[in-house]
């Protein structure tokens, strides 16, 4: 069977229709960026009274928000240790706490709007490729329990089976908080809640250029777009791994790395259940990692950066293949599953791999969700939004230090993604 080069979810979903308006001549709030944290602030701001539009250059959740895996997890791409030698240990006990109110955040939106997205708090298996990280494991569950108050759960080696069809393993740790989800209904669930609210959403509407400017005596911004200008007092970027030249302070402090996904035929209940007994949300130990899941309707999803370029129509064909062989080197019993879907998308990562919201430049922003950014993004959208009203920042990444490349050697363009790449791919052999 071809492979489909397109997105799973989005078969899965009836496109919202948002109907065209005039670009409006003023708004208190002009976001632009229609994914997690766009719509996420625009519903806060809206349900606040705030006047705001949001500005998104292609379609609602065009880009990472509706092409991941659907996975809402606790933690943060850091692990406690460096978190608390970087930062100390109530600022890292503060993230970590917003890693899991994060999760509560989509649970809470998820049910007061009544969106029809598959939420489910199935837990995540983070299981270890190697005895060296299942050690890893252990010294970090003890950690968090004892520092942060939040139960981990070991999983040896010989009890793998009850988590995983998989004999590759080391050894496994599970957090039962985390949760999973069908992300391009989400994501247009959050965009008819935003509207509800009040918001307007403006699709096509690419912006090109942001001039300060004043207007009856308040200062604010000119915003010029494909489709005509428009006056905001306040500007929200929320454009993460697609942010690009009109905001140029801040894409030279973010890096676009694509990552891919590929999802098999409808699997029997009995393979399923084989290969995935508790439906968990699945990712591996490694720095190239792989991350995987069943969907709803019975399908094995399997993700990685098998290219870390941003996606094209060469890259998803070849990470397609890489994916395959990496399906098959975990689950051996998928060998003649039929692949029906592939696709990429781009995520961005901060230089220091973490999350970061604030102000740059006099404009708010959020980003830098490293593949955490179902629940991270909607949780920073709703603080960064809060923080627009009120003048008080209370995210816990609001004070952080927000580095760019050493040297300046970046503009924007990652020209060193392969030389990254490589040597991700050594420091998996050696450690």
């Amino acid at each position: 069977m071809k492979i489909r080069e397109c997105n799973y979810w989005l078969d899965t979903l009836e496109k919202p229709q948002i109907p065209q308006r005039d670009l409006p001549s003023v708004k208190d709030v002009a976001v632009i960026g229609g994914g997690f944290t766009g719509l996420s602030a625009a519903r806060t701001l809206a349900k606040g009274g705030t006047r705001v539009a949001v500005l998104e250059a292609e379609n609602i959740g065009w880009g990472a928000s509706s092409r991941n895996g659907g996975m809402v997890l606790s933690g943060l791409k850091l692990g406690i240790p460096t978190l608390m030698a970087r930062y100390g240990r109530e600022s890292a006990k503060r993230m970590y706490a917003a890693s899991l109110e994060s999760i509560d955040c989509v649970e809470s939106i998820v049910r007061e709007e009544n969106i029809n997205c598959d939420f489910s708090r199935c837990g995540h298996l983070e299981v270890a490729c190697k005895p060296k990280h299942f050690a890893d494991f252990r010294r970090g569950a003890e950690t968090i329990e004892r520092e942060f108050g939040h139960k981990l759960r070991i999983i040896e080696k010989s009890d793998l089976p009850g988590e995983i069809g998989s004999a590759i393993y080391h050894g496994g740790l599970v957090d039962e908080v985390s949760a999973g989800l069908n992300p391009a209904r989400y994501v247009a669930g959050l965009s008819g809640a935003a509207i509800r609210a009040g918001a307007e959403i403006h699709e096509k509407t690419r912006v090109t250029r942001l001039q300060r400017n004043s207007r009856n005596g308040n200062s604010g911004w000119r915003v010029t777009t494909s489709r005509g200008e428009m006056h905001a007092q306040d500007i929200l970027i929320a454009t993460s791994g697609y942010t690009g030249e009109i905001t140029p302070l801040l894409q030279k402090k973010l890096i676009p790395i694509g990552s891919f996904i590929i999802v098999t035929e409808i699997l029997t209940e009995m393979s399923a259940r084989e290969l995935n007994p508790r439906g968990r949300m699945i990712y591996d130990s490694k720095n190239y990692l792989y991350y995987f899941r069943l969907t709803p309707d019975r399908r094995m999803l399997f993700g990685g950066r098998a290219a870390f370029f941003p996606e094209n129509e060469n890259t998803v064909r070849e990470s397609a293949r890489i994916l395959r062989q990496g399906m098959i080197e975990v689950y051996p019993q998928l060998r003649n599953a039929n692949v029906e879907y592939a696709w990429g998308g781009t995520l961005d990562f901060a230089f220091d791999i973490m999350p970061h919201a604030g102000s740059i430049d006099g404009m708010y922003y959020s980003a830098g969700y490293a593949g955490h950014g179902v629940a991270m993004a909607t949780l920073l959208g709703k603080k960064i939004a809060e923080a627009i009203v009120s003048g008080r920042d209370e995210n816990p990444f609001a004070g952080i230090p927000f580095p760019g490349a050493p040297l300046g050697l970046y503009n924007g363009r990652p020209w060193f993604l392969p030389f990254a790449g490589a040597w991700y791919k050594l420091l998996d052999l050696v450690s």
